[in-house]
């Protein structure tokens, strides 16, 4: 049996490897690796580099040098140093500004009455260590009209060195005193101030309770006496009803509740007519309109009993 021939298969030649596509994988390997590769000669690298020649050449002056400062300024302070400065100087801020020519060296003051220069400085908190541009005007102003005696108050400031300082008082009308204690008030009884030296100790005097809101009342009262109200002292308010009037000599004249100026007008005529101011009376009682009371001192009701004895002896020697 004769065999078939087989067909001979064509094959198509070979590639060469370097012509084989590349997976897509294979690049990102190669990265990889390279950047691995990198960072583990920057490890190296860094490890062999000491410390001290990583950090700044003068990191150690600078160091040194806030060491030094911060002990000194601690001992400055600690020490009490700091506080001195201030007391002497003011405070920072005020030195520099002074010291760059907006010191405070001229202050205006106009409305003044009853206060004094220095008493409006300590008010307002003007001293020789404050400087213009840190002066606060507003709360100055506040301060200011915090003050009993002063009502309205406007204060400004006019550079380089300049405060001008405007006050309205309030105008005192009276003395008021009060469980022991002695007070500035106005024409409306408000309390203007404590009466702490003897710049208003011409003003009328009133005394008690409420008095303060009836010193106009008592005014008018003595507006009534004329020439001889020199000669009053002070006013007490009695049971807020009734004034008793003290005089210089120490006598007590009780005024009725009901028209007083008229029992003045009476004490000035007794005064006039009898010179009771003269006579030993302790007191004397205008309350009732047709009569007149007077309570005698010691020594004068006895010589008045005396004298009423050597009446009564004559009159009987005669019977």
């Amino acid at each position: 049996m004769t065999a078939k021939p087989v067909p001979v298969r064509k094959f198509a030649p070979a590639r060469p490897l370097s012509r084989l596509p590349v997976p897509s994988a294979a690049p990102q390997l190669l990265v990889g690796e390279r950047q691995g590769r990198w960072m583990r000669r920057s490890r190296r690298s860094a490890v062999a580099v000491p410390l001290a020649q990583r950090l700044p050449r003068s990191l150690g002056t600078w160091l040194a040098l806030g060491f030094l400062t911060l002990s000194l300024g601690s001992g400055f302070v600690l020490g009490g140093h700091w506080q001195t400065m201030q007391d002497n100087y003011g405070e920072p801020r005020h030195m520099f500004a002074r010291a760059l020519g907006f010191g405070i060296d001229r202050i205006t003051i106009s409305g003044l009455s009853g206060l004094s220069e220095q008493e409006v400085l300590v008010a307002a908190g003007i001293d020789s260590k404050t400087s213009l541009v840190f002066f606060d005007a507003d709360e100055a102003r506040k301060q200011l009209e915090a003050t009993p005696l002063i009502r309205e108050a406007a204060v400004r400031k006019l550079y380089p060195g300049e405060v001008s300082i405007q006050l309205t008082e309030r105008e005192p009308y009276a003395l008021w005193q009060v469980k022991g204690e002695l007070f500035v008030i106005a024409a409306d009884g408000t309390v203007i101030d404590k009466m702490d030296d003897g710049r208003f100790a011409y003003l009328p005097l009133v005394v008690g309770k409420d008095a303060n809101s009836r010193a106009a009342e008592y005014l008018a009262i003595r507006s009534q006496a004329g020439a001889f109200a020199q000669h009053i002292r002070a006013a007490t308010l009695v049971s807020g009803r009734r004034w008793n009037l003290k005089l210089d000599n120490g006598m007590d004249v009780r005024l009725p509740e009901t028209k007083p100026e008229a029992a003045v007008q009476r004490l000035v005529s007794m005064e006039s007519d009898y010179r009771i101011l003269e006579k030993d009376v302790l007191a004397i009682d205008l309350r009732q309109p047709d009569r007149v009371t007077m309570r005698l001192s010691e020594e004068a009701a006895a010589a008045r009993a005396e004298l009423l004895k050597s009446k009564a002896k004559k009159k009987g020697g005669e019977a």
